[in-house]
């Protein structure tokens, strides 16, 4: 039964994540913090920073790695299946669907119109991990003992390097691990 439940839950994440990993993240959050409670809202921060640091896609990362903590190998495969059998179904029909009628402007319009909402997603994504980190009481607060400087300091650095000095994102992962292990060596209380 945990097999099916896996697979269900990745299929729906699979069906309705469009728009890539980012716009994944509320719908992979919904089904297995609310819907069935399988990790919590920490734990779920580690498996979006583990997926993101093992290659491959988000949605299918996770459910390799929820799939693998909830029924071992088996509720990872069947997990895993149900995250990318929907875009292997998808992507076959509208292949052929698109080169049939890619000329009709309602296909346009509604290419269009999708637009939005997986900015929208993606949005709530970004704040979905950033706000924890910086408020680990889930209170907007900026009293001085509610607010996580550290994050901010390395979110504001990363924007930085990202956006101006046009790094490699992988360069700037390292670069905050680094400083976060050199934090703790030099002040593991702060």
């Amino acid at each position: 039964m945990i097999y099916l439940k896996l697979f269900w839950a990745f299929f729906q994440i699979g069906a309705f994540s469009f728009g890539g990993g980012y716009a994944a993240m509320p719908l992979i959050r919904q089904q297995i913090i609310y819907n069935y409670q399988w990790l919590t809202m920490k734990d779920f921060t580690d498996l979006i920073t583990i997926s993101q640091m093992t290659p491959g896609p988000i949605a299918v990362n996770s459910a390799t790695f929820v799939g693998n903590q909830i029924a071992g190998v088996p509720g990872a495969f069947f997990a895993t299946l149900g995250c990318v059998l929907p875009s292997c179904l998808f992507v076959t029909f509208l292949s052929w669907a698109y080169n049939r009628y890619k000329n009709l402007s309602i296909l346009q319009n509604i290419l269009e119109s999708l637009r939005p909402a997986v900015v929208s997603m993606i949005a709530v994504a970004g704040l979905d991990i950033l706000l924890p980190a910086v408020f680990p009481s889930g209170i907007i607060s900026f009293l001085p003992d509610e607010v996580k400087l550290r994050p901010v300091l390395y979110f504001a650095a990363a924007l930085f390097l990202l956006q101006k000095k046009k790094k490699d994102p992988i360069l700037v992962m390292v670069l905050c691990g680094i400083a976060e292990m050199a934090v703790q060596l030099i002040a593991p209380g702060v």
